[in-house]
């Protein structure tokens, strides 16, 4: 695939991931990598245009992050956002001041809508500012193209060297043409033509698996999870049989999903699968523990015990199959290949199994991108659209602790919520929905008796980013029937609450 590249450099900011997303959605390839980057490095990936992130320091800080300054010289499109600008404007001498007070929220901005940044775009725009700092004073050859009323120079332009800036944050929903100034820089300014789809990408990975790998084995930690399975499927492709995938079934998962895997791996992909029924493990495990971090690393760790075991059975492999994406890549130290999540799939493993090499097919995808490569493979869309579900599972959605008892009521509960969810057509409407059962027991009367049973929350939210959330505004009477549902189908749960809480303050998972 030729993928036409745009580097992003990335400066501390919190939103580094979604101006990549931004650039994908353009059907264009880019990378994050850090602003310590060599220009060798930088000439060697030959990108089309360049953007800096935002960031939280100031440009006057002695610790302020800053690139090798011939990137200036490189002649190809720079964007600059936030940080991005004033490292601009203060590398090419322009003059930055710091504000008296920190501008943050939606601002009405005035753009020169004759720019190519802001082609398309209306003389007034609703968009996102975080600064303290700001431009004062504009380099040599740039002009102003945007204000508002407390910031003079909200973005700015050297049209001759092709270097744009903008004190706002075009790749938030709360910025409003945000998508299309991303698209005027990638597709216009910089030249980029949109080659960066998933089918072509999921035939150039089975072709290069199938030539590095030829006829030696594979293993892989099959979670059951979509970028575990993704990852399986593109092996099982490329290898066949000489893939041997192990499921660890530690009881944490969703009602039917152990089943639904199952059938996935030993009826439509030809691989080895075993399954390892490790539920009275865990539990045992994670009896008398309260703690959410505790359960986490509890359960990561016997994840890998169990892992380990299993695959001493099958012996020495050549490589061993991860299903990172590329958000874990980032966090891990954007592209170190060296650093590998410890809670992503089997993150320990390498010090335990006899493997010589980890194979990582989907470590340049983003979430969605996983999802659209599962779908050209003939996954179903039940695996592949599944909700965002957390590595130590329902663990974490029991509030206190975990007895096979409250597991069974969770399940049933959850499995009533994404049923009625269903039946209502309303499953692309939420972004994410679950059940949590608490720790709070409240009385109730059921017949003639009264109760003192446990209280089930519902959460569902919708979200582009997951970065900010809001709660889903489910119609009264959907949430009637899914409460009625819970409370007569259920054993030992008398009351159901509805979670209307957005993030923030709040986060989406309870714990």
């Amino acid at each position: 695939m030729n993928k036409e590249e745009i580097l992003i450099i990335d400066f501390g900011g919190q939103y580094n991931q979604l101006i990549a997303r931004r650039v994908r959605e353009q059907n264009v390839f880019c990378e994050v990598v850090p602003n310590d980057i060599s220009i060798d490095k930088i000439k060697e990936k030959k990108p089309r245009g360049i953007i800096f992130t935002g960031g939280p320091s100031s440009i006057y800080s002695d610790d302020a992050p800053k690139c090798i300054d011939e990137v200036f010289k490189l002649n190809i499109p720079i964007l600059g956002i936030c940080y991005g600008m004033q490292y601009m404007a203060y590398e090419l001498k322009g003059r930055v001041k710091k504000a008296n007070k920190r501008e943050y929220g939606q601002m009405e901005v005035t753009i020169d809508n004759s720019s190519k940044l802001f082609n398309g775009l209306d003389e007034t725009n609703v968009c996102l500012m975080s600064h303290t700092d700001y431009v004062d004073e504009l380099p040599d050859g740039f002009k102003r193209i945007a204000s508002t009323q407390t910031c003079k120079i909200a973005a700015m332009e050297n049209e001759e060297k092709n270097f744009y800036a903008v004190q706002f944050h075009p790749e938030v929903n709360h910025t409003e043409n945000g998508f299309r100034i991303i698209k005027n820089f990638v597709i216009d300014i910089c030249g980029c033509k949109p080659t960066w789809k998933m089918d072509i990408f999921a035939q150039n990975a089975i072709k290069n698996l199938k030539e590095k790998i030829g006829e030696k084995k594979a293993l892989c930690a099959l979670s059951g999870g979509v970028d575990s399975s993704v990852a399986a499927v593109l092996l099982s492709k490329a290898i066949g049989r000489n893939l041997t995938c192990i499921f660890v079934d530690h009881g944490l998962l969703r009602k039917n999903e152990v089943e639904e895997v199952e059938e996935i791996f030993t009826q439509k992909f030809d691989v080895n699968f075993v399954k390892v029924d490790a539920r009275q493990r865990f539990l045992e495990k994670l009896d008398g523990i309260t703690s959410p971090e505790k359960k986490r690393k509890i359960i990561g760790e016997e994840f890998i015990r169990v892992f380990e075991e299993e695959a001493k059975k099958i012996g020495a492999v050549d490589y061993l199959v991860q299903g990172t994406i590329y958000p874990d890549v980032i966090e891990s130290g954007l592209g170190k290949s060296s650093v590998i999540k410890s809670h992503h799939n089997v993150g320990g493993l390498p010090d335990y199994v006899d493997f010589k090499e980890i194979i990582e097919p989907l470590r340049d995808l983003f979430k969605d991108e996983v999802r659209n490569v599962g779908k050209e493979l003939g996954l179903p869309d039940y695996l592949v659209n599944r909700q965002p579900f957390p590595g130590p599972g329902l663990a974490i959605r029991i509030i206190g602790n975990i007895t096979k008892e409250k597991l069974d009521i969770l399940k049933e509960a959850d499995y009533i919520f994404r049923e009625e969810i269903a039946k209502n057509n309303m499953e692309k409407e939420l972004s994410q929905y679950f059940a949590v059962l608490t720790d709070t027991r409240s009385v109730g009367v059921m017949g003639d008796e009264r109760t003192y049973d446990y209280l089930i929350a519902l959460r569902a939210v919708i979200t582009d980013d997951f970065m900010t959330a809001k709660f889903a505004k489910i119609p009264y009477d959907i949430l009637e029937k899914i409460s009625q549902r819970i409370v007569n189908e259920v054993k030992h749960v008398n009351r159901v609450v509805y979670d209307i809480t957005s993030k923030p303050p709040a986060t989406i998972e309870w714990e």
